[in-house]
């Protein structure tokens, strides 16, 4: 979902808009091996990303925080902070399973390029060539946007996470949202600028990816995705939800949701995803996202063509200094040199930083709220911490 929200929408969920504090409720951390099916080895005392975790519980108020981070030599370290379950103090699962939100924009962008690399998309040819008249509206016209826009955010197309129907999250947890519905609630908005002429973060962008792959192969998104993604690299641990599944498969920390700065945490660990659909409905863990993107930047799941089309990116200082957006992937300058590649995600009750380096550092970081302001730079800090210690 869009964790890149402008400030006046930080309170929500931004399936991609990046934002939506908790009360500060924590234990202490537990550091635990990675999962077998990656290397990993345990940490005898707290070290930097621990203490960067641990304050994001004890001083930020965040229910808990889990990660895991990859170094130079290939080995895996994950760690947690605070607490798993607010109404039972249950520790927080190592490597949970979490709502990864709007990386799912990552994983949608990799099938579409895969059908540009087999010929069946063309990157730069009109959304209208494919789904012919879905998109028109004030200032919107399908005629004029290209594929391209849509994977880079460059469309114009407004966000269909701003409309009425999605105003308030805890009315509608566990309602269920028909794709073209959402497509509706932004159509009926102006559009922001014309196709090609600037750069905003809208979610509609990947409802509509997710309505062209599924056009174009005659098959559902998620099947999509799941065949050409995730059983393509072994992410064991990751999986688009079906339709109508609420719960999460596997151990994990609930993640809490707070409608406004003022109001309670409601636990929205459960929740029909439809809402985010193909722009942020995917389930992961952190070691799973990754190996995602470490696949990803060295070529294990696109061209050599296709994978410097995604990697050719606008400036979009929105989501912070120096920051760029290709198709479905961002860079950040690291403080110690070089960039960090990924995406990161908001889903109600979760917020996912991290990125990979060119020499396989990897690291991602999990919360189990949506922070705001100063907590959430804290986050941003702390993915930077990690691959430059």
């Amino acid at each position: 979902m869009n964790e890149h929200a402008p400030q006046r929408r930080a309170h929500r969920i931004r399936l991609v808009r990046h934002a939506l504090t908790a009360t500060a409720t924590a234990g202490l951390a537990l550091t635990a091996l990675a999962p077998a099916s990656s290397p990993a080895f345990a940490a005898p005392r707290p070290d930097a990303v621990q203490q960067r975790l641990d304050a994001l519980v004890k001083e930020d108020g965040m229910p808990a925080a889990l990660a895991t981070v990859k170094g130079r030599d290939g080995r895996s370290r994950t760690y947690t902070a605070g607490v798993g379950d607010l109404a039972t103090g249950a520790r927080v699962p190592v490597d949970g399973q979490i709502r990864a939100g709007s990386n799912t924009k990552a994983f949608v962008a990799v099938v579409v390029l895969q059908l540009v690399a087999e010929g069946r998309i063309g990157l730069d040819t009109a959304v209208d060539a494919y789904l012919p008249g879905l998109l028109r509206g004030d200032g919107i016209d399908g005629r004029t946007i290209t594929v391209r826009q849509l994977l880079q955010h460059t469309s114009g197309l407004p966000d269909y996470m701003e409309a009425p129907a999605l105003a308030d999250f805890t009315t509608i947890q566990y309602r269920y949202f028909e794709p073209r519905e959402l497509l509706d609630g932004a159509l009926a908005q102006k559009a922001r600028f014309p196709a090609g002429t600037g750069w905003e973060y809208s979610n509609t962008n990947y409802l509509v990816a997710g309505l062209l792959v599924q056009k174009v192969t005659g098959r559902p998104f998620g099947e999509e995705v799941t065949r050409r993604v995730i059983d393509r690299i072994g992410l064991r641990h990751t999986y688009v939800p079906a339709a109508g599944e609420t719960a999460l498969r596997e151990p994990h920390p609930h993640g809490y949701h707070r409608a406004a700065p003022d109001a309670p945490l409601v636990d929205f660990t459960d929740m029909d995803a439809s809402m985010a659909w193909a722009a942020g409905a995917v389930v992961s863990t952190n070691t799973d996202l990754n190996t995602f993107y470490g696949a990803l930047l060295t070529g294990r799941l696109l061209p050599a063509a296709q994978l410097a089309e995604m990697r050719t990116t606008v400036s979009a200082e929105f989501l912070g200094p120096g920051v760029r957006y290709g198709l479905g992937i961002q860079s950040r300058p690291l403080t110690c040199g070089g960039l960090a590649w990924g995406h990161g995600g908001t889903s109600p009750g979760y917020r996912t930083r991290g990125g990979v380096t060119e020499d396989g550092r990897a690291v991602n970081i999990t919360l189990t709220t949506v922070p705001d302001g100063p907590t959430a730079t804290r986050l941003t800090d702390a993915v930077d911490a990690a691959l430059c210690r």
